[in-house]
């Protein structure tokens, strides 16, 4: 059960788990220690099958021994296009292994980009996921010349595929058996040659103003960067994760992948993207790590259940809800808990909390991580009135994840904490942008020495583009982006993120873009969430036929016109928003307005939907 006031449970962990100065040697010596223990679970059919130490080792040999006997060099790139699946780590471990370069390939990329993105990295193997990833690469293929192989992991509805150059995954396993068979010691030798100070991994950030930039990793900033999380958000081997985000993010890459290979944690895959919440009651991960839309997801889809419930429910709710507020705001202000609040507590959870925890699927998790993208601290308090610390991180792809982190025996919703021990963070004196320096840093943009020169400057410090500010305690709080702090025609700056921070925290919308930059007063960009909203409109007998009458509606429009009154009250009248339209497509990853962790590219929408801003400036 959880106890508010108890976190000595997640308390950092400063001590090295598991020895290797290279992800590659890190992983076999992993390998070694925990051989029979489960690592990796993945839901297939309806089936969990689960994978231990050892049963990897052997897939990720194979696959290593298949590329040298393509001829895959020390130094050479190898790319993967695919969902988050097991055999993505996999092939990630066996290319780390050979001494080679991994990159990740989004799934939702179109065939261009995978084009640009094979070619920028010089890639010459590039594993796919099934038949539909196939034929993006085979629509390229003759552009790229140094490409030798494609590997498919699902060979589903590809049985009668002759193709010289397309092999499947257990072909390649097949072929690394007989090329090791002779050659025992060779893979043993590539893993002890690869040197900490070798590339290991490209990031491809999500080129919102251009073409993808390839931030590269070395060993020695993976290693020393994932060792220090455990200063931060310390799991060990009786934990469970779900691993769900992209891979070729940074923060499933490192949070999930190499922090669970370091410390032992067990990795438990999603069956589909679609079955998240099914997978995630399913699996009840002790450590969470999600993006806020995830939890602001989580949070709606409560609210809308409860919504539907009985009088006698929501009175239980609220009250139950209300004393976890109580603890909350005693934590929060650093406070003793009095043993009747806790009593209370206990009985809060009896009638209520232990069930929303439930149906979150978060009732046995110590805690819970969010970044990538700002939150509203309202969110925050709510999960920790439940009973389960969220922990705010702060990072981006150029400092390998996580820079800062609330901790949790101080936790302050609204701010992302202050530096982790393993680097050190600073504000710009005159711009107030936030800099980052430390060995987690990348070692620039592949390709790009002017692009890398214009971000770490002379001394070593990462420019991040982010504007902050930073209290007495060296907590930070991200206050926007540098481009995008809105001053208004009347001169007023304005900090568009939290608005719309505060306008995500409603059940019904999904997102939101706020305009005003030059202009007379404020207006939204707003995407509704369209399960709830369906709801809505068929609890109250609106007709609708598809999306996009949905979000025409009067009732619809009446709708988020109340979500942002409620917001707008909480800030000065110059910085309330004054008018708003809805986005009439339904929007999926595969759109060019949402990034890959399904945030609204501020520009892009800008620039796309401009006619409709216009009209709201009439």
């Amino acid at each position: 059960m959880s106890k508010l006031w108890d976190l000595s449970k997640i308390q950092p962990n400063h001590e090295i788990v598991m020895p290797g100065e290279t992800i590659s040697a890190m992983f076999w010596n992993a390998v070694a220690q925990r051989g029979p223990n489960v690592w990796m679970r993945q839901k297939h059919l309806g089936l969990w099958r689960s994978w231990t130490w050892n049963q990897s080792a052997d897939a990720v040999r194979e696959i290593a021994g298949g590329l040298m006997s393509l001829g895959f060099a020390e130094g050479e790139c190898a790319s993967i296009l695919s969902n988050t699946v097991v055999e993505w780590v996999w092939a990630d471990l066996a290319v780390l292994s050979c001494g080679g370069v991994s990159n990740g390939i989004y799934p939702t990329d179109a065939a261009s980009q995978v084009h640009y993105l094979c070619e920028d990295s010089r890639t010459t193997i590039l594993f796919v996921e099934d038949d539909e990833q196939l034929d993006k690469a085979l629509e390229v293929r003759d552009q790229l010349p140094g490409l030798r192989q494609i590997v498919v992991f699902d060979m589903e509805g590809l049985r009668d595929l002759k193709d010289a150059n397309v092999i499947s995954l257990d072909e390649l396993r097949l072929l690394g058996r007989k090329y090791l068979a002779p050659r025992p010691d060779e893979l043993q030798r590539r893993v002890d040659a690869c040197r900490p100070e070798d590339l290991a991994i490209l990031v491809y950030t999500s080129g919102t103003t251009g073409r993808p930039k390839g931030a590269m990793h070395l060993h020695a900033g993976l290693v020393f960067t994932v060792r220090g999380y455990n200063t931060l958000v310390a799991q060990d081997e009786h934990d469970e994760r779900m691993c769900f985000l992209p891979l070729c993010h940074i923060a499933e890459r490192m949070g999930g992948e190499y922090f669970a290979l370091y410390t032992g944690t067990k990795l438990n895959f999603v069956e589909k993207p679609e079955t998240i919440p099914e997978n995630v009651r399913e699996i009840a991960p002790t450590v969470f790590t999600a993006v806020p839309r995830v939890w602001e997801k989580f949070y709606s889809g409560v609210m809308i259940s409860l919504k539907e419930s009985g009088a006698v429910s929501q009175a239980a709710y609220a009250w139950s809800i209300g004393v976890g507020i109580g603890i909350a705001d005693k934590v929060l202000a650093g406070q003793a808990v009095g043993a009747w609040l806790k009593c209370k507590f206990q009985i809060a959870q009896w009638l209520a909390l232990n069930n929303v925890r439930k149906l979150i699927g978060i009732h046995r998790a110590r805690f819970l991580v969010t970044g990538a993208a700002p939150i509203s601290p309202d969110l925050v308090r709510w999960y920790l009135a439940l009973g389960v610390p969220m922990l705010e991180v702060w990072g981006m792809t150029e400092t390998c994840g996580a820079s800062t982190g609330v901790p949790a025996s101080r936790m302050r919703p609204g701010s992302i904490g202050p530096a982790a021990a393993f680097n050190e963070v600073r504000l710009d004196p005159v711009s107030g942008e936030i800099l980052v320096r430390g060995k987690n840093v990348f070692a620039g943009y592949l390709n790009l020495p002017e692009k890398t020169a214009e971000t770490i400057d002379q001394n070593g410090w990462l420019h991040t583009g982010d504007v902050g500010v930073m209290d007495a305690d060296g907590y930070f709080r991200i206050t926007d982006r540098m481009k995008d702090i809105i001053i208004t025609a009347g001169g007023k700056n304005v900090t568009p993120s939290e608005l719309e921070n505060d306008l995500k925290f409603s059940p019904y919308i999904t997102d939101a873009v706020v305009i005003g930059d030059k202009r007379r007063y404020l207006t939204v960009i707003i995407m509704i969430d369209q399960e709830n909203v369906e709801k809505f409109a068929q609890d109250q007998d609106v007709p609708f036929s598809n999306y996009a009458s949905l979000t025409r509606s009067s009732e619809v429009q009446a709708l988020i016109q109340g979500e942002i009154d409620r917001v707008n009250k909480k800030f000065a009248r110059v910085e309330q928003i004054k008018k708003f339209f809805l986005l009439e497509n339904q929007l999926t990853a595969e759109d060019e307005e949402l990034t890959p962790t399904m945030k609204l590219k501020r520009k892009l929408v800008e620039k796309k939907y401009s006619t409709q801003i216009e009209a709201m400036y009439r």
